[in-house]
């Protein structure tokens, strides 16, 4: 059996087709969408009409949260902002109904012939938990308390990775209690390599082999899609980063948020002045 766990599409619809493209040529028995499909990008809607015509297996991320949330008692006050003029388009492509049935899909799916694997977006704990290589072992083991499989496919960082916690001592070696595995991005890699990244498993008896996946796709199309639409005015300066995001495939939002942090020194700083001054010092 074969499965591809595709992830973090985030409304990049040339990146999404290059990757179901690769995935139909090699002969894919199942294919399960590990969320955030969409909010990124301008294409969420085209990304999500795509997927539900093939019938794929579908996760919420915290991505489709922000959506359906939006507008909702649970809407956090800054989200009418202007950092989120990207999240707020996204959501108005969509009907209430649209927003709803994100709601109701699983955060922890187990398709049939795939019980001994966990497929998560992020953690079963939260959906924006953060796994990096050097997290220590006893808050990865809160992240999954109360999950047995052996084997977890997970998205969420966008940089593919793989971790194992260690069981108990068998004479002088250790055990591998859990191996968790991190997919790379389809839309919005962030590991330097520009491409629609994703990971493909294949079980060989009792066991799963997987490899991390990418397809080239037509990048300059979906930066043009930014100026398209009205697209880049709504989404604001944070539209400007997101766009270098996907240039570069390398960490553009989470350094500037931590920059404005220091330049506003607790007061107010511009939003596009900060934007500017980002880009134009790193």
């Amino acid at each position: 059996m074969r499965l591809a766990v595709i992830s973090d599409i985030h409304g990049n619809l040339a990146a999404l087709e290059a990757a179901l493209a690769d995935i139909e040529s090699l002969g894919v028995d199942l294919v399960v969408v590990a969320g955030d499909l969409v909010n990124g990008a301008p294409d969420s809607r085209a990304c999500w009409e795509l997927i539900r015509s093939r019938g794929y297996s579908m996760l919420r991320g915290n991505h489709e949260r922000y959506l359906f949330d939006l507008g909702t008692p649970a809407e956090a006050a800054e989200w009418q902002g202007e950092r989120f003029g990207a999240v707020r388009w996204a959501a108005a492509r969509f009907s209430r109904a649209e927003l709803d049935e994100m709601r109701d899909l699983p955060d922890c799916p187990r398709p049939a012939d795939c019980h001994d694997l966990l497929i998560v977006h992020a953690s079963p704990r939260r959906d924006n938990d953060n796994l990096r290589p050097y997290t220590p072992e006893d808050e990865i083991r809160a992240m999954f308390a109360g999950t047995s499989e052996a084997l977890v496919i997970r998205g969420h960082n966008h940089i593919g990775n793989t971790l194992q916690l260690s069981g108990r001592t068998n004479g002088n070696a250790r055990t591998v209690e859990r191996t968790i595995v991190t997919c790379g991005s389809v839309g919005m890699p962030l590991d330097g390599n520009a491409s629609a990244q994703y990971l493909l498993l294949e079980r060989h008896g009792r066991s799963w082999r997987w490899e991390h996946r990418s397809a080239r796709y037509d990048v300059d199309a979906t930066l043009r899609r930014f100026h398209e639409d009205g697209y880049l005015e709504a989404a604001g300066p944070i539209g400007r980063l997101l766009m270098r995001e996907i240039a570069t495939a390398s960490h553009q939002m989470v350094p500037f948020l931590s920059s404005w942090e220091r330049w506003s020194d607790g007061g107010e700083l511009d939003l596009a002045a900060a934007v500017d001054s980002f880009l134009n010092a790193y």
